[in-house]
């Protein structure tokens, strides 16, 4: 490809506890006190947006650069440890005295998954840590999961604002990420819309999920789409055109200029600003922009072969996205290989067990892979 990437923020140690197949206990039969369950080894493999997103984009194709904390721990030396196979563990920062993020995934087949998660290092993480000559010559910076890192909200995301400038102002196409919410954190008492107001004047592509950008623009909406899932994945009750479109009305008022809002198995929304806009969305981005201009539409998922689990399946798809920009295709490509990559995620338990190339999921595609109907609720 040629054209040189860089993937910040977030990144952790993913431990995944394997369930026995064709175990059918609800979550709340297992976590009893006192109870033993029988299990398979456990998956441990990197996650975050740094792992999941810059590694698939790597395996895709892109010439990309990792920028990421870990402590000094054993955790630490885990991380490294596997982004040494992939060749990618130069701009990894290990940090004296702090600890390494992890999360426990809880992914019981049939229930969604449930994240257990320590932020450590990612908490500290600063513009700073993004070295100016870094950014020379860099075609896309991508950030991902400012809600997990405190340095990144604290004072109404004034370093996060500070990044995504720096990124702009060398020249760079940025895209920006988030990750869900607790509510009861200090990341959840955070005024995301004060936030979101500031920084995507700066962002490009502007990749988030349903549930966590209604979360930071209209909890009220929110707490409508709860009632109505009653209990279920809120996802799969949603209507792109009167629950989507409002969250999205607001991201491209407040300066996006490609907007992806995954929107889980369903899915995924997409929304382009004007050939205007689009011009100043980083010049190194050799893309047709009046190809790209004032489009909106869903994309329909395509239908797994099996289901191990939903981790890292949204953060491969934005790098199949982010590539297909890359290489210049068309919006319809770009989205249906986002889609595909989402699809092929879920058939492992890492987030890039089950990547194909492009063209092998192109083919797929081609030959007619099975799509998930689209339908108004």
């Amino acid at each position: 490809m040629g054209k040189k990437v860089i993937v910040a923020g977030h990144i952790c140690l993913d431990i995944t506890p394997v369930f026995p197949a064709g175990k059918s206990d609800t979550l709340t039969d297992i976590l009893l006190p006192g109870k033993l369950i029988q299990m398979e080894a456990a998956d441990v493999h990197t996650g975050g947006a740094v792992a999941n997103t810059g590694l698939a984009m790597k395996l895709l194709g892109a010439e990309v650069s990792l920028m990421g904390k870990v402590g000094t721990d054993t955790f630490g030396d885990m991380v490294c440890s596997i982004l040494k196979k992939y060749r990618a563990e130069e701009g990894l920062i290990r940090a004296e005295g702090e600890s390494t993020s992890y999360s426990v995934v809880l992914a019981l087949p049939g229930t969604d998954r449930i994240f257990l998660h320590h932020p450590g290092a990612n908490h500290t993480f600063c513009a700073a840590d993004v070295p100016a000559d870094s950014l020379k010559d860099t075609t896309l910076f991508h950030f991902g999961y400012p809600p997990l890192m405190r340095s990144m909200y604290d004072n109404n995301g004034e370093q996060l604002l500070t990044l995504m400038q720096k990124a702009k102002e060398a020249g760079a196409a940025t895209s920006l990420d988030m990750a869900a919410v607790d509510e009861t954190s200090d990341a959840g008492k955070a005024d995301w819309d004060l936030i979101l107001r500031s920084v995507l004047p700066f962002v490009d592509f502007f990749v988030p999920s349903a549930e966590e950008l209604c979360f930071m623009l209209d909890k009220p909406r929110l707490k409508t789409w709860k009632e109505r899932a009653a209990g279920k994945d809120i996802t799969e009750i949603l209507d792109w055109k009167r629950d989507i479109r409002p969250l999205a009305d607001r991201c491209m008022a407040y300066g996006t200029k490609v907007l992806l809002i995954k929107c889980g198995a369903p899915g995924m929304y997409y929304r382009t600003a004007g050939l205007e806009k689009l011009e100043k969305a980083g010049e190194r981005v050799e893309w047709d922009r009046s190809e790209w201009a004032d489009r909106e539409g869903f994309e329909g998922s395509y239908v797994p072969d099996r289901i191990l689990s939903g981790t890292g399946a949204g953060d491969t798809s934005i790098a199949a996205f982010l590539t297909a920009v890359l290489e210049g295709c068309p919006p319809e490509t770009a989205m249906q290989l986002a889609a595909a990559a989402g699809a092929s995620c879920v058939e492992a338990y890492d987030a890039l067990g089950g990547l194909m190339p492009l063209d092998k999921l192109q083919e797929k595609i081609r030959a007619g892979w099975r799509k998930r109907e689209i339908r108004d609720r």
